[in-house]
């Protein structure tokens, strides 16, 4: 189905805004380097980011949100709060420059996180971060969402190779069980927006699958 705002990627004064999503474990992060290099292919400028951070003041919110501190355990209305700080340096700063002139910008996660993992993981109701959003980002939101996913017990073996978790990474398993279950909701109620990938496959299995995918968004994009 073609992107409803899918024509300003080719308008030179607007880019396109594409947030890649996923529970820990994914492979979202791999995939951004295929996603990037398909569309410069196709002769887009891209410029790739990522949340929280992609911004000097939004890279220092993120060491707030993800380094573990055994001193002082972040609280869930304050990991919120950050969130969406970070969320609006990111996207006023950067991301919207960066659209009006013309430039394709992927992100590592972006406000489909936020209701995954702080409103079905952490509890919050999905009105009170409809209303913080509206505060931080108003109606801005991503062109096309890439949802990669794969069961929570993948991800979790997938993790287990890394080096350290991050304070996230260190939650529970039932925690990441809502948080798949609210990612898989919204797309599913979102069909116009989010794309769902099986990410179970291999790197070069999912890859092939978002070239895939973006050869036929293009494909549409150019026909309008």
């Amino acid at each position: 189905m073609p992107l409803s705002s899918a024509p300003s990627a080719l308008n030179p004064h607007r880019g396109l805004f594409i947030a890649l999503e996923g529970g820990e474990g994914a492979g979202k992060s791999t995939q951004l380097a295929t996603v990037r290099d398909y569309l410069t292919e196709q002769g887009f400028t891209v410029e790739c980011t990522r949340e929280p951070g992609g911004t000097k003041l939004a890279e220092q919110i993120r060491s707030v949100l993800l380094t573990p501190d055994p001193d002082e355990s972040l609280c869930s209305a304050s990991e919120l709060l950050l969130m969406y700080a970070a969320r609006a340096q990111l996207v006023n700063s950067k991301i919207k420059p960066l659209l009006e002139q013309g430039v394709v910008v992927i992100s590592d996660r972006f406000d489909l996180s936020t209701i995954a993992y702080q409103g079905y993981g952490r509890g919050f109701s999905l009105e009170q971060i409809a209303a913080l959003r509206q505060v931080a980002i108003g109606d801005f939101k991503p062109d096309l969402t890439l949802l990669f996913d794969v069961p929570v017990e993948v991800g979790m073996t997938r993790i287990k190779k890394r080096s350290a978790k991050d304070r996230i990474e260190q939650s529970s398993i039932d925690f990441f069980t809502r948080v798949r279950q609210g990612y898989l909701e919204y797309a599913a109620q979102h069909p116009d927006e989010v794309c769902v990938l099986d990410a179970t496959g291999d790197v070069a299995t999912v890859a092939q699958q978002v070239r895939a995918l973006l050869a036929q968004r293009c494909a549409s994009l150019r026909q309008q």
